[in-house]
């Protein structure tokens, strides 16, 4: 059985998790404008990852029996210096998630409710991987920025990127 405290602490990254749904259509949004598709699709796949985290946690709760209670959110940031700043900020908000997740093992843990600390595994796992594919990402931008062909190539590539729920 879940505590309240542990219940309101899952509800709550439900809605982080939609709100970086949210972060991740902003940073969208600005790579359109800038005329990069491909960064932009890369964020709009990453939205979607968000909005599958956000509907696991909901299903999680679901199945144990509590109820999920939607919020309001605070307004995202739409405005961006880069390229390379979009994907510093992807990256600070990415590691907030994992200080968020490890916080909610760390009560599922003390709590001993082995449920919740075998469904959260996934998102440690998950959040490793996260921060590695900005940290790549962001050096590449970073060895390129300055060469308008590299950058082109690096959105082209970008492009392909597609969701897959796992």
């Amino acid at each position: 059985m879940i505590s309240e405290n542990l219940h309101e602490a899952l509800n709550e990254q439900l809605n982080f998790e939609f709100y970086s749904a949210h972060a991740y259509l902003a940073m969208a949004s600005y790579c359109t404008d800038q005329n990069y598709d491909g960064f932009a699709n890369f964020f709009l796949v990453q939205a979607e990852e968000e909005r599958f985290h956000a509907m696991k946690f909901y299903t999680f709760l679901s199945d144990m029996g509590y109820r999920v209670t939607i919020k309001e959110f605070p307004p995202v940031e739409n405005n961006f210096e880069s390229i390379l700043n979009t994907f510093e900020t992807a990256l600070k908000h990415e590691q907030e998630v994992t200080r968020r997740i490890y916080g909610l093992s760390d009560i599922a843990l003390d709590e001993r409710e082995h449920a919740t600390m075998a469904f959260l595994k996934w998102f440690i796992d998950e959040q490793v991987e996260e921060e590695a594919q900005f940290e790549t990402l962001i050096t590449r931008i970073s060895r390129v920025e300055k060469d308008s062909n590299a950058i082109f190539m690096l959105d082209t590539e970008l492009a392909s990127r597609s969701f897959t729920a796992e």
